[in-house]
């Protein structure tokens, strides 16, 4: 037993580390407990070397510290990683890693959360408690692959966009990429780039917009609603990339900053995808139908060989797998029962952290609201 926390944080990406800023800063002891050996491990370990942020450093900066003057609009991968370590370093942040979270549930007698751990670095089993659990280990808990008739007999290289580095080992290589969300693009664009004969697979309608148009619209958005912002941003990408519907891309019939509230889903930023689509650099397939061998059938009937393919087709949540109690705030699926902004509070102390589908801007603001909340409470019960 690791004795009673008064709040234990499951995640050291941004969301947990956030958090433990704003509880730090209200001189909340906190624990913070990270089955990686590092903080950001997403960032770190799973994200390809080319990757930048796509919104401005303004809407991307945790609680109670901008970014250094010098960064660009738009951090690298490397500047965001040094801007984490700046950060953890400012509010003093020690994460206790190699320690996996195999059950946590509520002891409504003690009025306590107990969670039982692995410490991947010793191998023994530790138990803690704690007054508040903060969930933080966010959207993007493991790679999500669908099924596919065929695939696992593909004799190529299979991999989720979180394995996925450079193009530079691919070169003349026949590569498809299943999915067109911005990884997708991008990952697409760095095969081409690195002289990958490269495929991309567009199964559903998407906007195209460049970061800037992007950036224009958030800093709109602060004076003026959604349907004045939607239509501007709208025929600003039209203007830019022209009818794509020729090259096989459609657009959705909402706006990308209505899309984006209701659902998550981000516009596609382009990178110079669209460019080596149009050139005929870069194929637009259909969904995928059926895989035999090293041949991909798609549901237009067309059927071609391929070295590799490269899935950017998201993430699920783990939360379910390791989380008990936690019905009335986590769905069957591992996401927040209720809508945005209603979702970062459940029942018995329990809270989470970067499920609101809006990026580092939806961790800050979650941050605050749970630091704010457990300080009432145990002001409250002070009182």
């Amino acid at each position: 037993m690791k004795g009673e926390q008064a709040v234990v944080i499951v995640g050291a990406g941004p969301a947990g580390l956030a958090v433990s800023a704003c509880l730090t800063r209200l001189s909340i002891s906190n624990l913070i407990l990270e089955r990686e050996t590092c903080s950001v491990s997403l960032w770190r370990n799973r994200a390809y070397d080319r990757l930048c942020l796509h919104l401005g450093k303004i809407f991307c900066q945790l609680p109670h510290m901008p970014y250094p003057e010098p960064t660009p609009t738009f951090p690298s991968k490397a500047q965001f990683i040094s801007y984490v370590d700046d950060y953890m370093a400012r509010f003093g942040l020690q994460p206790s890693y190699g320690r996996w979270v195999r059950r946590a549930a509520y002891d409504a007698t003690a009025g306590t959360w107990r969670l039982e751990v692995s410490n991947n670095q010793s191998g023994e089993a530790e138990e803690y408690t704690a007054r508040f659990l903060v969930v933080a280990t966010g959207e993007n808990g493991e790679g999500f692959v669908p099924e596919i008739g065929g695939l696992d007999g593909f004799p190529g290289d299979v991999l989720h966009s979180s394995e996925y580095k450079s193009g530079g080992a691919y070169w003349g290589r026949e590569v498809l990429v299943v999915g067109c969300g911005n990884s997708g693009m991008e990952i697409a664009f760095d095969l081409c780039e690195h002289g990958a004969r490269t495929s991309v697979v567009v199964r559903n309608p998407v906007h195209v917009l460049t970061k800037e148009i992007v950036y224009m619209g958030m800093q709109l958005l602060n004076c003026l609603p959604v349907s004045s912002v939607d239509p501007l941003a709208i025929a600003l990408g039209k203007n830019m990339f022209g009818n794509l519907e020729k090259y096989g891309i459609s657009e959705p019939q909402e706006g990308p900053f209505f899309l984006k509230a209701a659902t998550g889903r981000s516009p596609v930023l382009d990178v110079g995808t669209i460019d080596k689509i149009k050139s005929g650099e870069i194929k637009v397939r259909h969904s995928i139908k059926h895989i035999r061998g090293d041949n991909v059938e798609f549901e237009d009937g067309k059927v071609h060989q391929f070295d590799a393919i490269v899935f950017a087709t998201g993430y699920k949540s783990t939360v379910r797998t390791w989380l008990q109690e936690g019905d009335g705030l986590f769905n069957k699926d591992g996401f927040p029962e209720a809508g945005y902004p209603d979702h970062w509070k459940g029942k018995n102390g329990l809270y989470c952290a970067g499920f609101s589908r809006r990026g580092l801007f939806g961790i800050s603001e979650d941050a605050r609201k749970i630091a704010d909340d457990i300080s009432n409470h145990l002001l409250n019960r002070h009182k």
